[in-house]
């Protein structure tokens, strides 16, 4: 999906659902950090996990709740980890 049309399906949503839609993403990626963190293969690859979990935590606490354009750009952004990380995963 271009991120002209994952900008596009907020276009005429209510702040409420975007910001609905942010913590969904929040919450599908750090499922997923957790879940490499619990499966790394040594401490140190685990500590990276967690540090991204601790990034996203920060991260989604810093966004105000009605700030659109924030809320749209990080769930963006996490959306693409997500797909990324799908990729390398399998």
């Amino acid at each position: 999906m271009a991120a002209s049309d994952r900008t596009d399906r907020f276009e005429h949503a209510p702040t409420a659902s975007v910001y609905d839609s942010f913590a969904e993403t929040a919450t599908q990626l750090t499922g997923c950090y957790m879940h490499l963190a619990d499966n790394a293969s040594n401490p140190a690859e685990r500590d990276g996990w967690w540090r991204k979990l601790m990034d996203l935590r920060d991260a989604k606490r810093a966004v105000p709740a009605h700030d659109r354009a924030q809320l749209i750009a990080h769930t963006q952004q996490w959306e693409a980890e997500l797909a990324r990380l799908k990729d390398v995963r399998g």
